[in-house]
């Protein structure tokens, strides 16, 4: 059997596309592992058919962390047979290129945003440009490669003449889990829950804002925040506000089986980031997918990518800036209009239709046919 070694930086848990990925390969005969890396407050990676296996590393972050995790990473694969190589994001492509040229391997990358253009990379000069090097060096090289959408696509092919196809990260149609209720769930049953969920909640996300737009809403509503990120502190020191206290509730990033739980119990979902870098600008969140299935109308920035999917299908509104009584006055607006409500939750039974990943799998095919 072909043996593919799959490599993601993250510690496996919370990410559904490689998730899928792996069992779409699975299911194309390969012998799937799949590498990451463990952190001291990791999950259990839960049970997967396929094999993984997650590194504990000396450093969590900083440059010290990607030069220790692309290190050990080219020597787990340098040891490893494999008759197939994928790469996930431009932290894990050195080591995997390397080990392609040297051993002769073919190698797919799946780009999942503008890595080089994310607001934790610009900010330092230095960092950026050693990044930007690599992706110079590699991406014009590379014969298989795909993206999360069109917009970033457009930008790899017009950058390194690479042809990028576009898979975008959508939930499975048909998932028949039972959903437990709020009561269940230790939800307040009486409230309307603002949902904000996502492993990466960082600057420039309008997290911060919408924390503090809670202090313009009464006792009826709840913001829920559910994931992980680096401003995941300073959201829990503004919600100890007085006026904010009792309206904010965040929860640890959970396995997508059980985040799928509250998502469905929610009554908006939010994604709010900022216009400040081409990553976010071009961003298509995978939370705005699990929304759709959800069943839940969307609050959104006009961000181009997301802008094109919930005006298309008609799921949702968008705020007019960031400004936290703004947001708090939208909220309000989506939520008091029941004749909307009822609209919008019609199309997103629709759209959850056509939006699938089986369709997604389509593109998936044709990225691995030659290695099939």
């Amino acid at each position: 059997m072909k043996r593919v070694i799959v490599s993601v930086i993250n510690d496996l848990v919370t990410d559904q596309r490689v998730d899928k990925a792996c069992r779409f390969l699975q299911n194309q005969g390969f012998d799937v592992l799949l590498v990451g890396r463990q952190l001291k407050n990791s999950m259990p990676v839960g049970i997967r058919t396929y094999r993984t296996h997650r590194m504990k590393l000396i450093w969590e972050k900083g440059p010290l962390f990607y030069a220790e995790f692309n290190i050990r990473l080219f020597f787990f694969l340098l040891f490893r047979r494999s008759s197939l190589l994928l790469s996930n994001d431009l932290d894990t492509l050195l080591p995997n290129y390397s080990i392609h040229r040297l051993k002769r391997i073919p190698i797919v990358y799946d780009s999942h945003e503008l890595f080089t253009q994310t607001p934790e990379v610009t900010k330092r000069k230095f960092v950026q440009n050693t990044w930007k090097l690599i992706e110079r060096c590699i991406l014009p090289k590379l014969k298989s490669a795909y993206t999360v959408n069109t917009s970033i696509a457009r930008i790899f092919r017009f950058m390194y003449k690479t042809d990028f196809r576009v898979v975008r990260n959508i939930p499975e149609q048909g998932n028949s889990a039972p959903i437990r209720n709020r009561k269940d769930l230790g939800l307040p049953e009486n409230k309307k829950i603002i949902l904000l969920q996502g492993s990466g909640i960082n600057m420039h996300r309008g997290a911060e804002e919408l924390v503090e737009a809670m202090q313009y809403l009464d006792d009826t509503y709840l913001l829920l925040i559910i994931g992980g990120g680096d401003v995941i502190d300073q959201l829990k020191y503004i919600a100890e506000n007085e006026e904010i206290k009792n309206k904010v509730m965040i929860k640890a990033k959970m396995p997508f089986y059980k985040l799928r739980q509250y998502t469905c119990n929610a009554d908006l979902g939010v994604t709010i980031d900022k216009d400040t870098n081409p990553n976010y600008r071009y961003s298509l969140p995978n939370k705005l997918f699990d929304y759709i299935h959800a069943g839940l109308p969307i609050i959104s920035s006009k961000l181009f990518e997301i802008e094109k999917i919930i005006s298309y299908y008609e799921i949702g509104d968008f705020i007019p800036d960031h400004a936290p009584e703004n947001i708090a006055a939208k909220i309000k607006e989506m939520l008091g209009d029941t004749k909307k409500l009822e609209y919008w939750k019609e199309n997103l039974k629709f759209a959850a239709k056509e939006l699938t990943w089986q369709q997604e799998v389509k593109a998936l095919k044709e990225v691995f046919r030659d290695y099939v």
